[in-house]
C-alpha cells in the first residue's frame, strides 16, 4: 500500500509492507508515471523511523452527501436524484494521529466515517465505464462536521471547512473491491457505524463521472463517497477510528481549540 511519510524534515511516498512493519522508499512523483516513472529504491525503513502523513495532499476534497440510504433516513432527507456535492478545502486534511481540533464556534461536532477515492491523473468529463483508469486507490476518511453551523448557515462550507476536519489515512490501497468493503467507525472503542460500500446510492464510477463533469480533478485529489448511518457527536478527548477492510484503520483524537 502507498503511504506518505515524513523523515528528517522531508516528505516522500513509500510502499508499506504491513506484515513486517517496513517502508520501501519510493523516489520520484507517483503521479507522473507517464513522464517520469517513480523508482522503488530498494531502501527499507522501519515504520518506527517515519511519521505517517495524510497519504495524499489534494488540491481539493470533493465530498458526496446523502449517499447511503440509511443515512438519508436518519438525517430525515430524501435521496438525491444526482450526487450531492460539496467541497472541503485542502487545509482540512490531516494524517493519522493528527488531532481533530474542536472549534470554539461550534457546540455540536459530528463524525462521518467514509471511503475516500484518490485520483491518479487529470480527470475531466470521464465516463463511468472508464473511471477505474483514473483511480490511484482508496483510503479511510473522517468527514468532520459542525452540525449546528451546518443547520444554521443553510449551506455547508463553514460547517465542513475548519482546519483538521478531514483526517485521511493510513495508506492508499491500490487494488480493492471497492463495491463491497466493510466500513466500521468506533468512538472510544464503541462501534458507531457498521456498513458496507455496497449500500451506496451512487457507485464510485458514477461519482467520478458526475464530479468530473463539473470540475477537473487533479492528481492526488480526493473524493469522499458519503457516510452510512450512525453519525454522532464528538467531544474533546474522544478517540475515533475508521476501519475499512483491505485498507486499514485511521485513528485520531479530538482536542479543544486553544
Amino acid at each position: 500500500m502507498i503511504i506518505r511519510y515524513e523523515r528528517n524534515g522531508k516528505v516522500k511516498h513509500g510502499w508499506m509492507v504491513a506484515a513486517d512493519h517496513k517502508v520501501r522508499v519510493i523516489e520520484g512523483d507517483i503521479y507522473k508515471v507517464q513522464t517520469a516513472k517513480p523508482i522503488m529504491t530498494g531502501l527499507e525503513l522501519s515504520l518506527d523511523e517515519v511519521t505517517l502523513k495524510a497519504p495524499s495532499a489534494p488540491s481539493k476534497v470533493v465530498c458526496i452527501g446523502i449517499n447511503y440510504r440509511d443515512h438519508a433516513s436518519e438525517m430525515d432527507s430524501t435521496l438525491p436524484k444526482e450526487p450531492l456535492m460539496f467541497l472541503k478545502p485542502s487545509t482540512t486534511v490531516v494524517g493519522p494521529g493528527e488531532p481533530i481540533v474542536y472549534p470554539k464556534q461550534t457546540q455540536n461536532l459530528h463524525y462521518e466515517g467514509e471511503l475516500a477515492v484518490v485520483i491518479k491523473k487529470e480527470a475531466k468529463q470521464v465516463k463511468a465505464e472508464d473511471a477505474n483508469d483514473y483511480i490511484l486507490g482508496f483510503t479511510c476518511a473522517i468527514d468532520v462536521t459542525a452540525r449546528d453551523l451546518q443547520m444554521s448557515d443553510g449551506q455547508w462550507t463553514r460547517a465542513k471547512g475548519f482546519d483538521t476536519f478531514c483526517p485521511l489515512g493510513p495508506a492508499i490501497a491500490a487494488k480493492v473491491d471497492y463495491q463491497n468493503l466493510q466500513i466500521v467507525t468506533r468512538v472510544n472503542g464503541e462501534v458507531r457505524q457498521d456498513a458496507n460500500t455496497s449500500q451506496m446510492v451512487f457507485s464510485v464510477p458514477q461519482l467520478i463521472e458526475a464530479v468530473s463533469a463539473v470540475m477537473t480533478l487533479l492528481p492526488g485529489d480526493v473524493i469522499l463517497t458519503g457516510t452510512p448511518s450512525g453519525v454522532g457527536e464528538l467531544k474533546p478527548g474522544d478517540e475515533i477510528s475508521v476501519t475499512i477492510e483491505e485498507i486499514g484503520t485511521l485513528s485520531t483524537r479530538v482536542v479543544m481549540a486553544e
